[in-house]
């Protein structure tokens, strides 16, 4: 983990400088450009809007929180996950022709791919601190740690995607069981739902909810933005997100570097 750090230190220009032309490739020839970028979130977050709060009347989980307001810290970082694995998981075959190069290292590929579509969580957390705005909220000391939660993820993200990508190489399946994966996540962390709305939600349920490492950021985004929380009020449950993360960036790493050999041949 610290050569990976001292090479992505060494190359964090040429990280960067990719990262920006990858942003803004995704809308080369598209006519409302950037704009695609936000329409489907946006709608996304309607949908869920309408079906919850005006179609079931869903309670709101939090008494006196809007019900939007409770759904967009859970759905904005799971966009960020969503898109960076979605990434993530093909990106040594979206730059083979770099793979092929005998000086490129390819272990900033995932990196790559993750900080783009970190500037476009950027964007979505600043639409975020405005709709919080725009529904009267006072800004709190804790919406400060957005950018720890975000850290969190981002190195969680990393993890998954060298494990990802690597296996993307050899086994082409591996994007379509990604995507059915997040397609079942967004339900299980959860985001739409919360166990507080169902009275006959069964107990022995939640610490299973909590094993999921991105339940940890999601109730990090809800408790910064609304409830005013820390991070270290909850030290059980960081120590537990941070060893699991560790432990699957360690593997991560430990794949990647074994079969990164092979990577050009096969590509």
């Amino acid at each position: 983990m610290t050569e990976l750090l001292r090479e992505l230190f060494g190359n964090r220009k040429l990280i960067f400088e990719l990262a920006k032309a990858d942003f803004r490739k995704r809308f080369v020839g598209s006519y409302f450009g950037i704009i695609w970028m936000f329409v489907q979130p946006i709608v996304t977050v309607l949908i869920y809007f309408m079906i919850f709060q005006l179609g079931f009347k869903s309670v709101p989980p939090i008494p006196g929180v809007p019900y939007v307001l409770w759904l967009v810290p859970g759905i904005v970082p799971w966009f960020f996950f969503q898109e960076a694995m979605n990434a993530g998981t093909n990106c040594l075959q979206e730059y083979h022709y770099l793979v092929k190069k005998v000086v490129f290292n390819v272990e900033v590929l995932p990196v790559i791919k993750l900080v783009s579509c970190l500037l476009v969580h950027a964007i979505f957390v600043m639409i975020m601190i405005a709709m919080f705005f725009c529904y009267g909220r006072l800004p709190l000391i804790t919406w400060l740690q957005l950018a720890y939660y975000s850290a969190a993820l981002s190195v969680l993200i990393l993890a998954l995607t060298l494990v990802t990508s690597a296996v993307q190489v050899f086994f082409r399946d591996m994007s379509q069981i990604v995507s059915i994966c997040l397609q079942f996540g967004m339900w299980l962390v959860p985001i739409m739902w919360a166990p507080e709305m169902f009275p006959n939600f069964p107990p022995k349920l939640l610490p299973i909810l909590k094993l999921n490492p991105i339940h940890y950021i999601v109730s990090g985004y809800r408790d910064s933005m609304i409830a005013g929380n820390w991070f270290f009020e909850r030290p059980m449950q960081s120590l537990y997100f941070w060893a699991v993360t560790l432990a699957l960036l360690a593997l991560g790493l430990r794949l990647f570097r074994k079969l990164r050999p092979h990577f050009s041949d096969v590509l």
